[in-house]
Order: C-alpha cells, then sequence, then structure tokens
C-alpha cells in the first residue's frame, strides 16, 4: 500500500510576517544632516551647530542611539524614536575631530559617523619670563594650538630673530614652537616673540628673556679639604696645649 506523502505547511500569515521581518532588517537606513554616508563636517567657533538623525525605508517605529566618541550620549524620550538631533553649544577648540555616531538601537551595524573638523586662529600659551645665568642653556617654548596649522616666526625686540647655527636652534609641530639658546650671552638679554599665523589669523606672545650674571663657582673638594685641615689643626692646638689648660682649670 503506498504511503501517503505529508507536506508542512505554514501559514500564510506567518509567511507573510517573516518577510516583512526580512524586509524591515535589511532595508533600514539612517541618514545625518542629509547624508547616508559618515562624512566630515566642517565649522568654526559658532554658538552651536546641530545634527540631525534621521531613520528611512521603515514602516516601524525605531529607537535610534546617539555616541560621541565611545561615550553614550543622553538622550530625551521624546528624542529617541524614528529622528533623533543632538546640539553642541557652543562649539569650541575641544570639539575637534571628535566622532559623533548616530546607530539604529536594534541593529548596531546601522550607523552613519560624522567627524567634527572645527578651524580656528592660532592661540599660544607658554611661560612669559625666563631667568637663565650666563654661558648657561635656554629654551623658549612658544605652545600654539591652531586649524589648519600655522607656520611659526621667532623675533628680537621687535626684529627678525638672527640665527647663528652654532648657538640657535628651532624646533615646530602641530602644537608648540620652541627656539632653543646655547651658552646663553648677555646679548641675548631681551624681549623674544613669538608669531604664529595659519589662514584664518595669527597670535603673538613674547618672551622676556633675563641674563643673570655668572656665579662664582667654588671647588667642593678644596672647601672640604680646608675645612678637614683647619679643624685638624686646631685639635693640633689644643692637644699640644693641654697641660697648660689644666693648669688654668
Amino acid at each position: 500500500m503506498p504511503q501517503r506523502q505529508r507536506s508542512l505547511t505554514v501559514p500564510y500569515g506567518a509567511l507573510l510576517a517573516i518577510s516583512f521581518l526580512a524586509c524591515v532588517a535589511t532595508g533600514v537606513e539612517l541618514s545625518v544632516n542629509n547624508h547616508a554616508a559618515d562624512f566630515t563636517l566642517t565649522t568654526e567657533l559658532v554658538p552651536a551647530i546641530s545634527l540631525s538623525c534621521l531613520v528611512h525605508n521603515s514602516s516601524q517605529a525605531e529607537e535610534l542611539l546617539w555616541y560621541r566618541g565611545e561615550g553614550k550620549v543622553a538622550l530625551k524620550d521624546g528624542n529617541k524614536v524614528n529622528i533623533s538631533n543632538v546640539c553642541i553649544s557652543p562649539v569650541n577648540e575641544s570639539d575637534n575631530g571628535v566622532t559623533f555616531t548616530c546607530r539604529l538601537a536594534r541593529d548596531k551595524a546601522v550607523q552613519v559617523s560624522v567627524v567634527l573638523d572645527v578651524q580656528f586662529p592660532p592661540q599660544l600659551s607658554g611661560n612669559q619670563t625666563l631667568h637663565v645665568e650666563e654661558e648657561k642653556d635656554v629654551t623658549l617654548t612658544c605652545n600654539s594650538k591652531s586649524n589648519p596649522q600655522a607656520q611659526s616666526t621667532w623675533y628680537k625686540d621687535n626684529h627678525t630673530l638672527t640665527l647663528q647655527q652654532s648657538r640657535h636652534k628651532l624646533y615646530q609641530t602641530s602644537e608648540i614652537s620652541q627656539l632653543s639658546i646655547r651658552k646663553v650671552q648677555k646679548s641675548d638679554h631681551g624681549t623674544y616673540t613669538c608669531v604664529v599665523q595659519s589662514s584664518l589669523g595669527k597670535g603673538t606672545r613674547d618672551f622676556y628673556l633675563i641674563v643673570e650674571d655668572k656665579k662664582p663657582v667654588f671647588p667642593k673638594e678644596a672647601v672640604i679639604a680646608a675645612v678637614v685641615v683647619v679643624t685638624i689643626t686646631i685639635l693640633f692646638g689644643i692637644v699640644a696645649r693641654k697641660d697648660k689648660f689644666f693648669k688654668v682649670w
């Protein structure tokens, strides 16, 4: 007797649900400020900028997450579903290079990131008054923060500094400009000015170099030897005259 074949039937509604979920899981996209892919946002030091994350291709409510670097941004309840906004206020130098990322809560692989490119003119700092003894070495350090990167120039007493290869050395990175002087002389005394300039402007900072007289050097060994000799001489003198001291007592 032939065996009856059994067929596995799936309800039509379940098939529709599976197809719908598959479409939802694979078709959802995000955009940040109308960018569907990672991008860089160039800005200056402004009171505030806004980043808006929007869900696309989804027929259900989608929760969104925001991250600043690796840290999660706290969002209010009304700012999480289908559209979410974050505000950076004010925009300052520390925001330069920071990445903000919007992610889909149920599938964090769906995301869009924006890197902030905060541009600002040079800002300088550094120890303004330096005391150095004659014939010692000294380094003037001009700390500089700027974006885009700036170029630095050194002046002495309002004149372009004439560099001597054997005595002066310049070192510059994106954050500092250093002027080193070997074996300082009295003629090095004066006001040194660090000028840092970029396409957005320039910054200046004065450094006052005070060259002090060279202090006389006392050989420690000779001083110690002299003290020892004097001490021994006094002790021998006391021993030699001990009888006279005893008679007095």
